[in-house]
């Protein structure tokens, strides 16, 4: 358990306004729920991910995970690719 959390927490309640202007990305994925349980429980995933991002619990995932070889002179067989797969984890 982290410091300074009691075991008998108390609920927190939030109750917040998001216009599409102060962050769109965020506002783009929450308004494909209806309002409800359902964009609640979008934010709290949303929520619990960027958590561990930042902790660096969890690693984000490349859209093209190669991208960076496309224009590198790396050749089939070489291992470069391989031993990037290999390589410490990324702490940001």
């Amino acid at each position: 358990m982290s410091p300074g959390v009691n075991k008998e927490a108390k609920t927190i309640r939030l109750v917040f306004e998001l216009a599409r202007a102060d962050h769109p990305r965020l506002y783009d994925d929450l308004i494909q729920f209806h309002k409800g349980v359902k964009r609640v429980n979008r934010l709290r995933v949303l929520a619990h991910d960027g958590l561990l991002l930042q902790s660096g619990l969890l690693i984000g995932a490349s859209r093209e995970p190669f991208s960076q070889y496309a224009t590198s002179d790396a050749q089939e067989g070489s291992g470069e690719i391989t031993n990037e797969l290999f390589a410490p984890a990324f702490k940001g």
